[in-house]
């Protein structure tokens, strides 16, 4: 972590107005702020900022003149999702955040004028969360060793990895006009399926319908049609994280992704959650690449570099929570399946856009990276039931006496992630969730 890139915005002793911020475990503290999309009622969407349980309207407080912006930059907030101000680059959201800290700190005006926060913060069980951004383009990564070597060892036990794993960040262009902000409901997807022991497919609902655990990345700024990006360069186009589930039906998938890849089996949802943490936020979290064996190859050139090595990657905390409907009569609470850290990546996000870019594809901003299921080594480690349950063999127990092979209808779904490090307070990401609709 650079010392240099940490400011006031990161003070563990600054507190806010807002009462729910401050408590211990927060997701959204002062040291947060987090961007999102919401709307109150049936009014248009628009930009706002988390903050304990509330959501301060930031185009608002533009107007009321308590946040002095260049035209430009205010311009940005008013919108109704945060492509233009992804496309404005890193300095102008940092003075964004350092004039929303100031904004929302326990000894600002604004927290004695009821009024006034009348006006500017909405109650966030009050608001409909909408996609953070239009997204044009998403693609999907594969960066997790853990979880490549326990799908590859199902398949292929005397060969888990693919000769080409160790040497390229492997990915696949997926579907963006089926992104769903959290809590939009999950229909199970129909395609061909075939047993191993059938001589031709049929055509039905998926029957081993998954979630995925993954952590998406915004693209900011984005790079001109045939100019790569330089992994120097990379989190210059990086605008922030957040939690992603990118629904899997195995069934589908096992039976159409040779010899191009993922289809229907992936492209009938994928759930991201609805506040972006800034790459500001995570400064405090970031921690070196993942150490590599040294037998395994080093990454060529255009992948590598001293700062990448050094801090390129973050320590997120991420859970999977499982409830069924059954569990919800019954007042059951969610069951903790799965939890492991993003730091355990393979692959670092600055590098999945290094490669992507590197044959001179342009991102935009808006664009959304999934990170591929973060996965480790143990069993509890494992982010998607195909792993968790061993294709089936080890099925989950639940509360109500339930087993799990795969999901379920009415089965749902909750990512969470948090960042913790001592000396700094610390953030979360929000629930990234979905019910399986049938």
């Amino acid at each position: 972590m650079s010392e240099s890139r940490l400011d006031e915005t990161h003070d563990p002793a600054a507190r806010s107005f807002v009462a729910s911020a401050n408590v211990t475990g927060a997701d959204f503290p002062l040291q947060n702020l987090p961007l999102g999309v919401f709307r109150v009622g049936a009014d248009l969407p628009r930009i706002g900022v988390a903050i304990g349980d509330q959501v301060l309207d930031l185009a608002a407080a533009i107007e009321s003149g308590r946040l002095a912006l260049p035209v430009q930059v205010a311009s940005a907030c008013s919108r109704s999702s945060l492509n233009a101000l992804m496309s404005l680059g890193a300095a102008p959201r940092r003075a964004l955040r350092r004039q929303l800290f100031a904004l929302l700190r326990s000894d600002n005006p604004l927290g004695e004028d009821a009024p006034a926060r009348e006006t500017l913060l909405f109650p966030l069980s009050q608001v409909e969360m909408r996609l953070p951004a239009e997204i044009g383009d998403y693609s999907d990564f594969y960066a997790s060793i853990d979880h490549a070597t326990n799908v590859g060892s199902m398949f292929r036990p005397d060969s888990p990895l693919l000769p080409n794993y160790k040497w390229v960040p492997i990915g696949y262009h997926g579907r963006a006009s089926s992104i769903v902000p959290s809590g939009t409901e999950i229909r199970r997807p129909s395609g061909q399926r075939k047993a191993p022991d059938a001589e031709a497919p049929t055509f039905g609902p998926s029957r081993q319908l998954d979630y995925e655990l993954e952590v998406g990345a915004w693209i900011s700024t984005g790079n001109a049609l045939g100019e790569p990006i330089s992994i120097e360069q990379a989190e210059d186009h990086l605008f922030g994280l957040s939690l992603l589930d990118d629904w899997s039906a195995r069934d589908l998938q096992a039976w159409e992704y040779q010899p191009l890849g993922p289809f229907l089996g992936k492209s009938f949802a994928t759930t991201v959650s609805p506040w972006v943490v800034t790459l500001e936020a995570l400064e405090p979290f970031r921690v070196p690449a993942a150490t590599r064996p040294e037998s395994d190859p080093a990454p060529l050139p255009y992948l590598d570099s001293e700062r990448n090595r050094t801090e390129g990657g973050f320590s997120i905390a991420l859970e999977v929570h499982l409830q069924s409907q059954a569990m919800r009569e019954q007042n059951l609470p969610p069951l903790q399946v799965s939890q492991s850290d993003f730091r355990s990546l393979y692959w670092t996000f600055p590098q999945m856009i290094a490669h992507h870019a590197s044959n001179g594809c342009n991102l935009r901003p808006g664009d959304l990276l999934g990170s591929g299921t973060v996965s480790g080594p143990a069993p509890e480690n494992r982010g998607c039931l195909l792993e968790r349950t061993w294709r089936g063999k080890e099925q989950v127990e639940l509360p109500s006496g339930e087993k799990r092979a795969f999901l379920e209808a009415g089965d749902e779904v909750t990512f969470t992630g948090r960042c913790e490090r001592e000396g700094f307070v610390g953030i979360g990401f929000g629930g990234c969730c979905g019910v399986v609709a049938g």
